[in-house]
């Protein structure tokens, strides 16, 4: 009987402080693979985010880095290489990459083609003559990847046609999945010809696997804290016969004293690279606390403002992490003060639509203050309070002003905010109502760190 050994992670999310755990883990896997067998090592997409600095100040390429130390046998990409990166960053991100980039429904939006750094599978032959076939998927995103200059698909629209042409070249099937617990649920169900499903995205965790039919379905949770593993067991006429998932916690490894001092250096690494870009030289403090003679929200609304060319605009005071001290300003300082991966939409509505968002913003505004947000490039604590520029709201005869004139029902106005709003649920008038426009690829920190340059330029 013929041993596969499968090892996986996702969703690492540039927690490094996991690294050097887990990179010991796989190594030492990897060299029992004379005597326990073949053994393939694979990520499942989401290892690059930018709130960490040393992925900012390198667009992504310190983590392909560490990836390289694996010598990974493929890798797929997650929403956060995907979007997380403008079209140009992620086209460049895998040059050095020593590990193979699988992804089967992004394709260029101006030729169709798939990204040259990708391909849309692998095989891999065992010694025994075991064919082993690799696919991927990521989530499909199309309110963000389209601005961003790509055409991303349905798994729905290609999975069958792939699938029919895989299946007989291989022996094995496996699906490297950044689409979520549900879909990949979905799919094993609608396609038993895939053998083995290695999930991710919604941070899900399997801890010891989970079967549909005869598919299985494997996940290792988020931010490094395990590491999955799954075993194939094969007869001599390359059938799989049985399956075993498990995960490991990454807390419960082996740590050495010189794991803090590694881990450490990936910080000051990155913000060292960060404060070496100047970006202005403000005469003043800005707070992030939104009370007060310079806080710094009031200078992003006037930014988002005029990168988006509109007259009002809506944010959130807990984007805001960290103050910008008086004298020159770094990128190191935008990036801790404003870490998310957020882009800008520009958002149109009728008068009677703007009414009732400001309406939902009321309503939802003393609930949103200390309520906690996670995902959706969020990298903050709480939501925080709302805060208008050219707009306002008189409680009293609830009645919504558009730069100090009443709001016309039947007009029509614009205002500039954070895509987060659209992903978040309460306020679902911007999709169902709004005509929005995502404006790539510049994050809101980039756009305050350009109004700043304008403004306070450094002589």
């Amino acid at each position: 009987m013929e041993k596969i050994n499968i090892l996986h992670t996702n969703d690492l999310h540039s927690h490094l402080e996991n690294w050097p755990k887990i990179r010991r883990f796989l190594l030492s896997r990897k060299q029992a693979e004379t005597t326990d067998g073949p053994i393939i090592t694979v990520d499942l997409g989401d290892f690059v985010d930018r709130w960490h600095p040393l992925t900012e100040a390198t667009n992504g390429q310190a983590n392909v880095q560490l990836m390289n130390q694996i010598h990974y046998d493929a890798a797929t990409i997650g929403n956060n290489e995907g979007v997380g990166n403008s079209k140009a960053e992620l086209n460049h991100l895998y040059d050095e990459a020593n590990f193979d980039v699988l992804l089967d429904n992004l394709f260029d939006k101006n030729t169709l083609q798939p990204p040259e750094w990708a391909q849309p599978s692998k095989i891999m032959t065992t010694e025994k003559g075991t064919k082993i076939g690799l696919i991927a998927f990521t989530a499909p995103f199309p309110l963000t990847y389209n601005p961003n200059g790509w055409d991303i698909r349905q798994e729905t629209d290609i999975l069958p046609r792939l699938v029919a042409d895989m299946r007989p070249k291989v022996d094995v099937l496996i699906l490297l999945s950044h689409l979520g617990i549900s879909v990949d649920r979905r799919i094993a169900v609608e396609f038993p010809q895939i053998d083995l499903i290695l999930g991710s995205h919604t941070h899900h965790l399997f801890e010891k696997g989970e079967k549909i039919g005869n598919v299985q379905l494997a996940a290792a949770g988020k931010f490094g804290q395990y590491v999955g593993e799954v075993d194939l067991y094969l007869d001599d006429d390359h059938k799989i016969v049985k399956t075993k998932a498990d995960t490991f916690a990454t807390a419960d490894m082996l740590a050495l004293p010189e794991d803090e001092e590694e881990i450490a250096g990936y910080f000051a690494e990155g913000h060292q690279l960060l404060a070496e870009k100047t970006v202005a030289k403000i005469p003043f403090e800005m707070t992030q606390k939104p009370f007060g003679d310079h806080p710094m929200i009031k200078y992003a609304l006037k930014a988002v403002e005029e990168s988006a060319n509109t007259e009002a605009a809506i944010l959130n005071t807990g984007l805001f992490l960290a103050d910008l001290p008086k004298g020159v300003v770094n990128q190191d300082q935008l990036h801790e003060a404003l870490p998310h991966p957020m882009h800008l939409i520009k958002v149109t509505f009728s008068g009677s639509d703007l009414i009732r968002l400001i309406f939902e913003m009321e309503k939802n505004r003393h609930f949103l203050i200390q309520f906690p947000v996670m995902g959706m490039g969020f990298r903050g604590k709480v939501f925080g309070h709302l805060v208008y520029d050219g707009i306002e709201y008189d409680a009293v005869n609830h009645q919504v002003r558009y730069l100090g004139e009443l709001v016309d029902p039947a007009g029509t106005y614009s205002i500039v905010t954070v895509d987060h709003f659209m992903f978040v649920p309460f306020f679902p008038t911007i999709e169902i109502a709004g005509d929005y426009q995502f404006l790539f690829p510049a994050f809101i920190r980039t756009v305050l760190g350009d109004y700043l340059h304008r403004y306070y330029p450094i002589q």
